[in-house]
This record gives structure tokens, sequence and C-alpha cells, in this order.
């Protein structure tokens, strides 16, 4: 095949030109090629093979170069492989043999060539070469054979073809200056190389702009179909908002504010005509009418940033864009995406939501995220559509440098514009803006009052809601400040503040050191109504601190009591100094009663009592169950409460509220709700409803009850009214008085201080007042934060009654007043039955206690049936014989055994 285009041209035969065709005759007679010793042509192996063109057919006819092959005599006659044109036969040598040219002469000679190219000339033979040394002559026939010349280089003809500018040559761009053949070429060719360049020049320029054009076309086609654009409530749901605390009746308490500052989510109707068109005015006049993103603004943004100028090219979605991705990066790639997302953003939404997530989104100053928050950051407005054209003109003035809120030129500056911008869109008329005065914003002390962030108490109510909305709703502090929740608490705003005023009376003079913590719970709901952990919302939380109750945990003791089926009227001796299980009990102020019933034990508050009760009849295992039955939590934090070491059974200090018997406020007045609600349990909380900023409910508080004290519903109740039996004389032996009308009990309590040797001394380092009305259940304490003793401004030990005992009554006097007083239900009693009438006597230097160690009532191992109201049991005034005595009693303050007492609390 030929090297142009590969076609094998064909000699045509003369009869197509008008010719008769003629049989080329070779002198030996015979055609080689058709001979018998014909050999087959090869396939070209990369030799060069002529072409041949129309006019070849004019050529001398001769013989074929195949293998070559002597001619005639000796003569040049052979071919090369492969089909060519014939060659011309160099003439014959003097004397030839026959088998020559037809007699008669020569053939006549060949028609003149036409001028033709280079490279569709015939090849021609040069003659032969004489060879040896004493070469012969050329008639002799002897020689080397001659050279071939493929194609002779005339310089007269222009080499040029059909397919010359077709496709690029790579000897074209060979270009020599210092060649001299450049001065040789002609006008024509100079034409056809300049022509050559400029095509070469335009194919680089179209490439040029099929990458600056149609590739960011490209680009922006796949970014468009594999971005995401955040939803605006996908948006709202990462951004911290307020959350406003409300007090039960729905007033304001708090507000939780976000350290980037404060905000609040509105929805597209709440924001008015007036404050859209002020945005435009101030951030991007055509907004309602642009793709998400603004040609023109951007490439004017770009000059000037080249030329050093001022001014964005970014529109109202583009600025939402970066701040709902919170990508700040300055970069070309941060910039694509955000034109995509824009544009995406405005197909997949309407205009009237884009602009509320931006005014959503956005900061305005004076620690103001969002327009509403703007609103009441300058303006002290809750509604948006109480701002004026000129508020509204300020406002989002202030979008653009919101750092500069204070700086009043800036302002009115910033607010002319804005104004103008309003004006020249015809959204302000002309003669509003020559009316308009420039609006004053609040000073930042006003806004700070504004704000409304808890403070004292209130701090540490705050601190106890978010606790709960996380322990019962599954909700962080990050997710509460994400939805923007508004909270309504169960505190009551007359019963917080009667708590706080109660504790600033009382306390006023009082010692420093002296610490207090106040709950108040509603039986009905478990609602916490007041609640008071200290002064400084910043400070330690003392209604949730761990302390030892002391005598105001006798309750439990009998409510086990109650469970085996023992009454107010079982006796037990009452004597102090007793040594009960090896171990020395002493009563508080050397009180003293020798045969004593439990409503007297309950009124005097008797150590000897119910430690006893609680070694040798229930067990302290069933005091620590009542205990968790009626509301004091089995943990609190990761702190076991009411168990003894190792998870063991408590000690036999729990039946005086000693040793590792620890609870907080809460608890206290929460299981003396119990009591107060006929045996029905509730949970305390602080939440009564939770809901987002779309006002979606997202936790409701609990509101169940459940009997506690027996599985029965009545029977429960009628064993809290058995204790609140046993209460009721509390009150006034301890020097105080219930509200009004109202029925009241309660029960004091002290923690004796010990000193750092060991001994126990006269004083107390905690004292308690727990009590309840129908209403309400409070809870009182007061302590210091060292293990010391607390005296009061007299330099007395601090009860029960004292300190404590006045901040209670304080409060429940005003928690009461104005509302109409409610009784206690009568109960049936259970088992022997008794008011506390019994005598006691106070110990002398003449008449020493007994000092007695065996029980004065061992309770049967079985309980017996609760007795009807018309058999009620007289106290009694001999002892029973025990059923069974202990073995080996536990030592109050060790561990004991896992057998406790000769009586099991009933299920």
């Amino acid at each position: 095949m030929n090297d142009y285009g590969g076609r094998r041209r064909h000699a045509r035969p003369d009869s197509e030109n008008g010719r008769a065709a003629q049989q080329p005759q070779w002198p030996t007679g015979a055609d080689p090629d058709q001979g018998p010793g014909r050999v087959e042509p090869q396939e070209s192996t990369g030799y060069w093979s002529p072409t041949f063109d129309d006019e070849d057919d004019r050529q001398p006819v001769g013989g074929t170069r195949g293998n070559v092959s002597s001619g005639p005599d000796g003569g040049i006659g052979g071919r090369l492989n492969g089909g060519g044109p014939p060659a011309t036969a160099p003439p014959p040598r003097a004397g030839a043999a026959a088998g020559g040219p037809p007699r008669g002469g020569p053939p006549p000679p060949p028609p003149p060539r036409p001028p033709q190219e280079p490279h569709d000339r015939p090849t021609e033979l040069l003659p032969p070469i004489p060879t040896g040394f004493g070469s012969a002559p050329e008639s002799s026939g002897l020689g080397r054979e001659p050279e071939l010349l493929t194609h002779v280089y005339n310089r007269e003809t222009s080499y040029n073809d059909e397919w010359d500018g077709e496709w690029d040559d790579e000897w074209d761009e060979w270009d020599d200056d210092d060649d001299p053949e450049d001065d040789e070429l002609t006008d024509e060719e100079r034409a056809k190389r300049k022509k050559k360049v400029w095509r070469r020049a335009r194919r680089i320029m179209y490439a040029l702009a099929a990458l600056f054009i149609l590739g960011p076309i490209a680009v922006f086609a796949v970014l468009y179909m594999i971005v995401d654009v955040p939803s605006p409530e996908q948006v709202a749901a990462q951004q911290n908002q307020v959350v406003t605390l409300q007090y039960a009746n729905g007033k304001e308490m708090s507000q939780i504010i976000p350290e980037e500052g404060n905000r609040k989510i509105v929805q597209p109707e709440d924001v008015p005509e007036q404050v859209k068109h002020a945005a435009y005015a101030a951030e991007d006049a055509t907004f309602e009418s642009n793709a998400g993103f603004d040609i023109s603004a951007i490439m004017r943004a770009g000059w000037n940033q080249l030329t050093g100028g001022g001014g964005g090219g970014s529109t109202i979605s583009q600025q939402y864009i970066k701040k709902a991705t919170e990508n700040e990066e300055y970069s070309l790639k941060r910039k694509a995406l955000e034109v995509v997302k824009s544009y995406k953003m405005n197909n997949e939404l309407s205009k009237r939501e884009i602009i509320t997530a931006y005014l959503n989104t956005i900061y305005f100053g004076r620690g103001a995220n969002g327009i509403q928050a703007a609103s009441k950051a300058y303006f002290n407005k809750d509604d948006l559509r109480q701002l004026t054209k000129p508020e509204s003109a300020l406002l989002t003035g202030m979008i653009q440098s919101p750092g500069r809120a204070d700086d009043m030129v800036y302002m009115k500056q910033r607010w002319n514009y804005v104004m103008d911008q309003m004006v020249a869109n015809k959204w302000m008329t002309p003669q509003e803006r020559q009316s308009a005065k420039f609006p004053q914003p609040i000073s930042q002390a006003e806004r700070r009052k504004n704000l409304n962030r808890a403070e004292g108490p209130e701090g540490l109510i705050e601190q106890r809601v978010l606790a709960e909305l996380q322990t019962e709703a599954g909700l962080t502090e990050d997710q509460v400040q994400h939805q923007g929740l508004t909270i309504k608490t169960t505190i009551d705003p007359a019963a917080q503040k009667a708590a706080v005023k109660a504790v600033d009376e009382v306390m006023n003079g009082q010692p420093q050191n002296l610490r207090n913590a106040l709950t108040a719970i509603d039986p009905k709901s478990g609602g916490v109504r007041a609640y008071y952990g200290g002064k400084d919302a910043l400070g330690l939380d003392y209604a949730q601190s761990l302390q030892e109750p002391g005598s105001s945990f006798k309750p439990f003791d009998l409510v086990a009591l109650l469970r085996m089926n023992k009454g107010l009227g079982e006796t037990y001796d009452g004597s102090s100094p007793r040594t009960i299980a090896g171990t020395e009990v002493n009563n508080s102020e050397g009180v003293n009663c020798a045969r004593c019933t439990v409503a007297t034990a309950m009124e005097k508050s008797i150590n000897t009592v119910f430690v006893d009760m609680a070694v040798n009849t229930t067990g302290t295992k069933a005091v620590a169950k009542a205990a968790h039955d009626a509301g004091i939590p089995k943990m609190v934090g990761d702190q076991k409460l009411l168990e003894g070491l190792d998870g063991g059974s408590p000690d036999a200090n729990i039946a005086i509220g000693g040793g590792r018997t620890q609870v907080r406020t809460i608890d206290m007045a929460a299981a003396y709700a119990t009591f107060a609600a006929d045996g029905q349990r509730r949970k305390p909380h602080f939440v009564a409803e939770a809901k987002n900023a779309e006002g979606e409910v997202v936790h409701v508080g609990p509101n169940q009850s459940a009997p506690a004290l027996d599985s029965d519903p009545e029977r429960s109740k009628q064993i809290a009214g058995n204790v609140t039996d046993s209460l009721r004389p509390v009150v006034p032996y301890s020097e105080l008085s219930c509200p009004g009308e109202w029925d009241c009990v309660g029960k004091t309590g002290t923690h004796q201080y010990v000193d750092p040797s060991g001994e126990k001394t006269d004083d107390n380092s905690k004292a308690w007042m727990v009590g309840y009305t129908r209403s309400i259940s409070a809870a009182v304490w007061v302590g210091s934060d060292k293990n010391e003793p607390i005296l009061d401004s007299d330099g007395s030990p601090v009860y029960g009654s004292g300190l404590p005992g006045e901040m209670w009554q304080t409060f429940m006097d005003a928690y009461h007043a104005n509302k109409p007083p409610e009784k206690f239900p009568e109960v049936d009693p259970i088992g022997k039955y008794a008011r506390a009438d019994e005598e006691y006597q106070t110990p002398t230097s003449s008449a020493p206690p007994s000092t007695s160690s065996e029980p004065s009532e061992p309770s049967p191992t079985q309980p017996s049936p609760t007795p009807p109201p018309s058999q009620t049991t007289p106290p009694s005034t001999e002892p029973e014989e025990p059923t069974e005595e202990p073995t080996e009693p536990p030592i109050i303050g060790g561990p004991p055994d896992e057998d406790e007492g000769n009586g099991a609390a009933s299920p």
C-alpha cells in the first residue's frame, strides 16, 4: 500500500482513453508474470510502492517489475514485488538476439507526459553503473544495477496536494529563521502558511472559549445535582435560641441566653412587609426577582476587590447560605458552592420562606441573633408588627456592621442609606421619608434588664429544670437551646415569693456560716411550688445536698410498724439512756418515758423507742423500704441511699435519721406529700410542659399517682392517715402553729454534732422541720458548709423547732393566706390505738432513768388483723411478752445481720 491514504491505484486500459489497448510484448516473446515459472507477488513489508494517477495510463508499455530477472540478452527487465506502473526498458544492446521488438524498427516513442507532482511521477531507472577495475563500456551490458530514483525533486513545482491543510504536519511547525529556503517561498506559499497559523490560533481560541464558558456551566450543572440545601427548619434546629422559663401561671420567670447571643425564631406570617422591604433596601434590592445570585453584582464586587474598592456581591440568599452552613472560608470553592446552593434554594423555597429564614439567622448586634431578638434589644418590642418603617430601617441597616451598634454616627449613616433606598424602590413615599425621624434605641442598661437572666434562687431552679429535661425527656442543654423551648414550670410565683421572704426574714441577723434550704411540693400533683437552695445562682444548691434528717425520718419507722398491723398504741421503753444492741442510745434534751406508746414517742421524739422499734420489731430494711415507697429515691446521682456498707441492710441509725442515712429537702417534702395525699405517691417535678419554637409540645411533666404504702389504695390511705394522726401533736409541742384554720402536721429533726475527736456534744450540726397540709408539703433544713455546731444569733444550739420551724411556719402562713382551709380526713386506726396523752417524766439526779436493754414490746412474727373502729384497743399498761428474742442484735453504727429483730414488714 502507498503512503497516501492507503489507496492502491491501478492503470486503466487504454480503451478508456479512446485508444486501442496494446498488449505489451517482452523481448523474449513471453510475459514472465504469466509463465509457468511465475513467482506470486509478495505482500508489501514496508517497502515503498509507487502510486499512479489517471495520467499514468499514457506511460509506455513495458515489462512489470516483479522478482528481479534479466531481460532479453541479459538486459534489465525485472520488477519489484507488487503492482506498479511498467518501467521503461533500457535500450537493447547491439546485436540483440531474436525475440525483441517486432521487426521493422523500434516502437514509436510514447507521447510526452504532462507535468506532474514529484510523488505522482513514475519511477525512473538510472543507467547502469560500471563496477570493478577496468569497467566495461555500457554496450557490453556489464556493471552494477542502477540506483532507483523514486521522486525527483523539482524546485520549479511546489509541493501541494489535495490533502494539504487537512491534518497537521509536525514538520510544518519547524521554522528556522536562518534557513535560506524561507526566502525562496512564493507569495502563495506564504499565504498558505499564514492561513495555517491563523487556523491554529482560532482553534486555541475556541478551546479557551469552551473552557471558560462551557466548563463553568458543566460544573454548575454537576454541583446543582449533588449539593444539598439545608431547610430553614434544619438551620433553626442547629442554632441556639433563647429558652424561656415561665411560672405555673404562664408569667415569664427568666430566660436562658445562648453564649453567642439572644435569638428567637419567628414564622413567615410574623414578618410584616415594612421589615422585609427594609431588609431588601439594606442588602439586596433585587431579592424578589433574582435567581439567588446576581452576576453583575458578583463581577462588580470582583472588580472592586481587584482595584482596592469596597462592597460585596452577595445576595440575601447567598448571605443566608453562608450563615446557615457556617462556612466563612474566603475561597473560590466556597463562593461557587454558595452560588449553586443559593440558586437551588430559590428553586425549592419561596421568597417568603427565604427572607424569614434569613432574618431569623442574621446577627444584628447588641447580642441579638434574629429579627425578633433585635426588635427586643433595640426597641423593647416583642411583636414585629409594632415596628415602624424607620425602626425597621435602623435594624436592617445594622446587618452590615453589627459590632458598631453603639456608634451613633454610624447608625445614623446606615439608617439614612436604607431609608433612601426604600424611597428609590418605592417602598416608602418621599413624604414619609421627609417626615421620618431617627428612632432612638433603648439604653444598654435597659436592654440587659430586659434579658431577664435568672438570678438568686431562680437561677438554681433553672438548673433543676434543665437537669429534669435531660433525665426525663432526654433533652440535653444544647437541644433545649437549639429548639428554643418555652418551659412552663410548676413554680407558683406567690409560693416562691413566700419562700424567699420567709428565709430572708428568719435568717436576717443570723450567723453568716449558717446555710438553709426550703422545698415545697403540691401533694395533688407532685409539682414543686417553691424552691430555695441558696441566694447565689452560681453557688451550691443546698436543696440538692444530702444531709442527715434526724428525727424527721421517724415517720418511716412508723410506716414499717403500721404495715405489720401494729398501731400507735404499741408501747416501748422510752427511758434514756438505754443500751440497745450493745450500744447506748440517748433521748434528746434528756426526755424520759419509761412506758411510752408510739403516739407519745412521736410527739416527744423519743429516740430509744424508735431505735428499739427498728432493731427489734420491724427491722431496718423494712424502714428503708417504707421510706423508698413513700418517696425517698434509691439513688441520687451515683450514690445509693438508705443502704448499709457494701449494699447490705442499713444500720440501726436509720431509725433516728443518723449514720449513713442521708436525704435532700426535696426528697423529704415529696415523701411527706405522700402522707398528705392519702398514701398516693406522685413524682416530684419542676416542668409542667415544654414547647419548641414552633409551639409544639415536646414534654409534659408527670401527673400520675399510685398507692405507695400498700398495693390496696384504701389500705395505703389508712396507713397514711395513721401517720398523720401521730404527727398532729408535734406542731403545737414544738411551739409552732398551723396557718389559720388549716389542719397541719409536721416533724422536727436534729443531727447531733460530734467533734473531731469523736466525742458527742450537746450541740447540733443540722436541724429540720418537715410538715404538710392538704395543699402543700414543705421541708426546711438549716446547717453549714462544715461539720460544726450550728448556733443562732443568741449563741444557742439550733433545733428543728427553732430557725427551721420559724421558716416553715412563716412560709406556710403566707402560702395559705386567702385560701379556703382544708381538714385531714378521718381514718380507721391500725392495731392498738392511742393518742399522745401518756405521762412522761424528765430525768433528775435523784431518779436516774432505766438502762434496761430489753425491748419493751417485741412484735410477733405475723401481723395481726386490723381491729374495727368499734373495737379500738385502749392503751396497754402491761408489756407483752416477746414471742421471739433476737439472738444477736446488730450494734448501732455497725453492719447488721441479715435477719433483724422479731418482726418482718408486711408486703
